[in-house]
C-alpha cells in the first residue's frame, strides 16, 4: 500500500499535498483541503512511517498550542524518528481556523482568536459559524486523514502541549472509546480556573458557567468522565505553571477518580519545545504500547 497518493487535480474537500519530503525512511507530508465544518481551508501535517508502505499503521494525533499551526510540532519536536521506528502515523492538525472572513481577537491578543481555537465548537456569534474545531478533528479530519494516508483508524491515540493539552485531554474524556491511549506536555489543566480559559471559554461559549464544564478537564473527571491512563510531563520552570496550567488541579481530580495518573515533573523545564523534544519519546512509546494492546 502506497503512503499516500494525492492528486494533481484534487476533488473539492479533498486534500491536497503541499509538501512530501522523505524523512527517517518515511514521508513528511503537509495537505490542504476544504472543510465543510470549519467553511474555510485547513492544513495538516501528517508524517508516515516507513510501514505505511504495506499497510495501515496506528495513528497518534498532536494538537498544538496557542499561536501554534501544523507546522511547530512537525518541524521543532523531533518525533518522526521515533515514530519511524514504532511504525506509527503523527498527524497534526492547526489550531484554529484561518482566512479573510474568520474573526480574530478585537485586540490582537494572542490568546484568542486564530490560532486559539481551543478545540471546541464555538456557540455564540461571531465565532461560532467557522471556529468548530471539536467537530473538525473528531468527525472530519479523521475521514480525510485515512482517505490520504494508510492510518489504522481503530487505533488512535492522543497527545498535545498547552492549549492543545488541554484538547488532548478534553476530547478523549468528551469522546470515549475514541483514543486507546492519552498524554500531554504543560496541558490548561482546568480552563475554568485560569485565565486563558476563562477568555476563552466566555467568548466562545458564552457567560454561563455551567456550559463551560463540558470542556474542562478537571470538571470532565468531576462529572464521571473517565480516561484508561494518563501521562502528563510538566517543566518546573515554566513560566505559566502556576497561573494558567495549574497540573496539582488535575492530579487531585485523577485520584479521587481513581484514574491512573503519571504526573512527571520535569526539574528546569520551560514551556517551550526544547521541553517537548526532550520527552517526545517517551510519549510516543507510551501511545505504541496501548495501541499495540489494543490491536490483541
Amino acid at each position: 500500500m502506497a503512503a499516500a497518493n494525492p492528486s494533481a487535480n484534487p476533488k473539492p474537500g479533498a486534500p491536497e499535498a503541499v509538501l512530501t519530503s522523505r524523512c527517517f525512511g518515511g514521508t513528511q507530508y503537509v495537505f490542504r483541503h476544504r472543510s465543510e465544518t470549519t467553511g474555510t481551508d485547513m492544513r495538516f501535517a501528517a508524517f508516515v512511517p516507513p510501514q505505511g508502505e504495506t499497510g495501515k499503521r496506528p495513528v497518534v494525533w498532536f494538537l498544538a498550542g496557542l499561536t501554534c499551526t501544523e507546522e511547530n510540532f512537525t518541524v521543532k519536536a523531533g518525533a518522526q524518528r521515533v515514530a519511524a521506528e514504532l511504525g506509527l502515523v503523527l498527524i497534526a492538525p492547526d489550531t484554529s481556523p484561518r482566512g479573510e472572513d474568520v474573526p480574530d481577537d478585537p485586540d490582537g491578543a494572542y490568546d484568542f482568536g486564530l490560532g486559539a481555537g481551543f478545540y471546541l465548537d464555538a456557540t455564540q456569534p461571531p465565532w461560532a459559524r467557522h471556529y468548530r474545531m471539536e467537530s473538525y478533528i473528531i468527525r472530519e479530519l479523521p475521514e480525510v486523514v485515512a482517505g490520504a494516508v494508510p492510518a489504522d483508524m481503530t487505533r488512535q491515540g492522543i497527545m498535545g502541549h498547552s492549549m492543545g493539552g488541554h484538547g488532548a485531554l478534553t476530547l478523549a474524556l468528551r469522546h470515549p472509546g475514541r483514543f486507546a491511549s492519552v498524554s500531554a506536555f504543560a496541558p490548561i489543566a482546568s480552563p475554568m480556573n485560569c485565565p486563558w480559559g476563562e477568555k476563552a471559554l466566555g467568548a466562545y461559549l458564552g457567560a454561563d458557567r455551567a456550559a463551560w464544564r463540558a470542556h474542562d478537564a478537571c470538571a470532565l473527571i468531576e462529572d464521571g468522565a473517565r480516561l484508561r491512563a494518563l501521562l502528563v510531563d510538566q517543566g518546573t520552570a515554566d513560566g505559566f505553571l502556576q497561573n494558567q496550567l495549574k497540573p496539582d488541579l488535575l492530579e487531585a481530580a485523577c485520584a479521587k477518580a481513581g484514574i491512573p495518573l503519571t504526573l512527571r515533573r520535569q526539574e528546569g523545564y520551560d514551556h517551550s519545545y526544547f521541553f517537548i523534544a526532550s520527552f517526545v519519546e517517551d510519549h510516543l512509546r507510551w501511545h505504541a504500547r496501548a495501541l499495540s494492546a489494543a490491536a490483541s
